[in-house]
C-alpha cells in the first residue's frame, strides 16, 4: 500500500491511542488526566512552522485534549465525533482540501473509515492489527510514545522540510 506524503497539507491526528498511550485516569472529582509525549508536541510545533496545518479528530471529548491543543497552537480540534468520517468530510469542506492532501494517524477500528480515505494513512506500532494492515505507514513507536513525532519527521522529510527544522537548532544565535 502506498501513499504520497509529499502532497500533505493537513495532518489530522486521533488523540487517545495516538497522542496518548490510550490511558485515561479518572479522578475522584470526575475530572480526568492524560499523558502526552513532549517530543510529539515539539514535532507538532515544527510541522506548523513548516506550513502544515495540524488538527485533532477525536471520538471522545476531553478538557485535557482541548488544553493540550491550546498549548500547541492547534486551532482545528474536533472532539466527541461519534461518526469520524462525517466529521472528516466537514473538515475537508471547511479547509477546501482534497483527500490526497490529508494525512491521518489513527489506532483503532473507528478510525478505519477516515484512514481509508486520506492520501496518507498512518498508525502507531501498537494500533489494532486491523488498522496496521490497512495503512500506508506504521510507526516504530507506540501511541503516546513518539509515534506522532516519527510521522511528522517522515512527512516533513518527504517534503524536503525536515532538515530545515533541524538546521534551526544548529544555526548560531545572536545574543
Amino acid at each position: 500500500m502506498t501513499g504520497d506524503a509529499r502532497r500533505i497539507r493537513l495532518l489530522l491526528l486521533d488523540v487517545d491511542g495516538v497522542l496518548t498511550d490510550g490511558t485515561i485516569v479518572i479522578h475522584h472529582d470526575g475530572g480526568e488526566s492524560k499523558a502526552f509525549h513532549i517530543r510529539d508536541g515539539a514535532a507538532i510545533v515544527w510541522a506548523q512552522r513548516a506550513g502544515l496545518r495540524v488538527g485533532l479528530l477525536s471520538g471522545r471529548a476531553s478538557d485535557a485534549t482541548g488544553q493540550r491543543a491550546a498549548q500547541l497552537g492547534i486551532p482545528l480540534v474536533v472532539q466527541g465525533a461519534a461518526d469520524k468520517l462525517a466529521a472528516y468530510e466537514q473538515i475537508l469542506r471547511d479547509a477546501a482540501l482534497e483527500d490526497g492532501e490529508v494525512a491521518f494517524m489513527g489506532d483503532d477500528l473507528q478510525d478505519l473509515p477516515v484512514l481509508r480515505r486520506v492520501g496518507f494513512s498512518a498508525a502507531p506500532a501498537d494500533a489494532a492489527p486491523e488498522v496496521r494492515s490497512r495503512v500506508h505507514w506504521v510507526s516504530a513507536h507506540n501511541g503516546g510514545r513518539g509515534a506522532v513525532r516519527e510521522l511528522i519527521e517522515h512527512v516533513l522529510g518527504a517534503q524536503d522540510a525536515w532538515q530545515s527544522a533541524v538546521d534551526e537548532y544548529l544555526a548560531p544565535r545572536e545574543s
